[in-house]
Formats: C-alpha cells, structure tokens, sequence
C-alpha cells in the first residue's frame, strides 16, 4: 500500500492535469475499499463505496492534486453512470412476471414514497435556515446520480453537495432497511428490494443484488420508478413552492 501510495504521489506531481491520474487514483480507491470491506466480514452498515471515498478523499488531502482537476478527469466515468443505470433492465426484465403480479401496491407506494424522501429532508434544512442551494442540492438525494445530477442542476444546487448527501442517504438507507426487516422477520425479497431501490437508490440496488435476483430486480424497479417520479414532479413542484 505504501509503494502505490508513493506512485500514486509522484503520477500526481508529473501529470496533474493529465486524465490517467484521476483514473489510478479512483480505481485504486475502489478495489482498496472492496478488499477492506471483505477483511470486516462484508458489514451492511459499512459498503464497499464508503470505504472507497473515504480512501479517496484520503488520498486528495494528501496529492498535491486539486480537487477541480480530478473532477475534469473522471468525467467520463461519471457519463458511465448512465449506461450502468440503463443496464438494470436485464434483471428487471427477467423478473417482470412478479412485478406484473404487484402493480397496484407498487403504483399506491412509490408517489408517497419518493415524495416523502425529497419532503423531509428539504424540511429539516429549510428548518435549520439551510440556503436554498443546500435545499436545491438535498431535494434528490434518494434519486439515482445520473438523474439527481440533471434535477439539482435544473433546481440551481451544488453537484458536489448531492453527491455527498448520495453516499450518506444509501448508506443510512440501506443499514435501516437492513436493520428493520431483521427485527421485523421481514423475509419477502421483493418488498426488501423495492425498499431498498427507492430508499437507497443505487447503493440500496448493490445491496438487494447481494441478497437475490429478485431483490434486486425490485430495487432496479424502485430505483428506475423514483428517479422518473421524482424528476416530473419535483421541479414542477419546486416552481411553484419556490
């Protein structure tokens, strides 16, 4: 660790602008955190990606690496975002047979569901005297990146604060609906998929995939379902209130 840590320093110091820095230093982070989180025994509360951006965001206070310039160049690995979200509907699509048994209650709780999310959070900052950029930026923060980076641009927020409040929302979201259907007994893959798609969006999705095929195809339909819900109405909605 300590000799890529001193690559990692001198590839920054020679190529500070250069795309290839950005890239070492992201993969490095990522396959760093996926092997710590299997040395803790793989805890729910704690995923792979939180690991990952703790060691990441390590490795920038320390490189003499300006946070602008890493942004620059994992564009392209943001623009991935997309495709990797539209390759959800392969288990989406092998599990449509269920979804079709559950329309009616999958159509009764997403609205209130995703309304909820985006309401409560952007209540307690309101309360709390939050600017209307923080409110712009924390209104949808349970929506999957790739949309919640078009509506908090559409609302005027900060990229960089939603993708904060991304991480924390999937990470809290998925130990609470980890923790909850253990106490509940709750162990019907479907509902716990749809909870965590919705709720956790695509750090939730990871977790249901982990727990079955049909947890996480319904956490690809909550996730999917969300992001479209919320991008309709929550800027119609933001127009109006503010």
């Amino acid at each position: 660790m300590s000799e890529l840590l001193l690559r990692l320093e001198s590839l920054a110091g020679e190529l500070p602008q250069r795309t290839e820095t950005a890239i070492v230093l992201t993969l490095a982070a990522y396959f760093a955190g996926l092997r710590l989180f299997a040395w803790l025994r793989s805890p729910a509360w704690c995923p792979p990606i939180l690991l990952a951006s703790c060691l990441l965001a390590l490795c920038l206070a320390l490189l003499p690496l300006d946070y602008a310039e890493y942004r620059q160049g994992v564009e392209w690995l943001t623009w991935l975002l997309g495709p990797a979200t539209v390759a959800l509907g392969v288990p989406l699509y092998q599990q449509v047979h269920h979804i079709r048994a559950l329309w009616k209650p999958i159509a009764l709780t997403l609205p209130p569901a995703a309304m909820l999310a985006a309401g409560y959070a952007v209540g307690i900052a309101w309360l709390l005297n939050a600017s209307p950029q923080v409110l712009a930026s924390l209104a949808p923060k349970s929506v999957t990146a790739p949309i919640a980076m078009g509506i908090t641009q559409a609302l005027g927020g900060s990229v960089s604060l939603l993708m904060g409040a991304l991480l924390i929302t999937g990470v809290m979201a998925t130990l609470g609906i980890t923790v909850m259907a253990r106490g509940w007994r709750l162990k019907d893959e479907r509902i716990i998929g749809f909870a965590l798609g919705v709720n956790g969006h695509a750090i939730g999705t990871v977790r249901a995939f982990e727990i079955g095929p049909t947890a996480g195809a319904f956490a690809s339909l909550g996730m999917s379902l969300t992001g479209v819900f919320t991008a309709l109405w929550l800027p119609l909605m933001w127009h109006f209130v503010g």
